[in-house]
């Protein structure tokens, strides 16, 4: 395996995840919510409360303005690298759909916020998370790929 030091970029990474740390605590402070993306989009497709619809919208767009955002300041193109094509993106999204619904949450609701939280089961599904993860990069890059 060989490991890409030039990728590596830890100023970047830190600011990254100080802003994702503060976003998860103001919203947190001003709305008493966890900051999961499965939660927040659930929360717009079936709401339960109709006051909740309006952060949840600018929430998204938020999301999907970011890299636009950054490439208009930077004047740099983000990367984009597609990980998976054909029927593999639709089979992997309904699993990771299925997963957020079995496990209450997602990697950004129990990982960031749960764990922030001290919570026992949000560190369980963490767990469950990185070991899925690591048992399918193995089985994709040594038994699919033949690598």
């Amino acid at each position: 395996m060989v490991i890409d030091f030039d990728s590596f970029t830890p100023l970047a990474s830190l600011v990254g995840g100080v802003m994702i740390g503060a976003a998860a605590l103001l919203l947190m402070l001003t709305h008493g919510r966890v900051m999961g993306i499965s939660g927040i989009l659930g929360g717009l497709i079936v709401p339960s409360d109709k006051s909740d619809v309006r952060w949840r919208v600018l929430f998204v767009i938020g999301v999907l303005a970011g890299p636009f955002a950054i490439m208009a300041l930077t004047g740099a193109p983000v990367d984009r690298t597609p990980v998976a094509s054909g029927f593999t993106l639709p089979i992997a999204g309904f699993l990771v759909g299925l997963g957020t619904a079995i496990g209450a949450g997602c990697t950004s609701g129990h990982g960031i916020c749960g764990l922030a939280r001290l919570s026992i089961r949000s560190a369980v599904a963490v767990g469950m998370f990185m070991g899925a993860a690591i048992v399918t990069v193995y089985i994709v890059r040594h038994m699919v790929q033949g690598g």
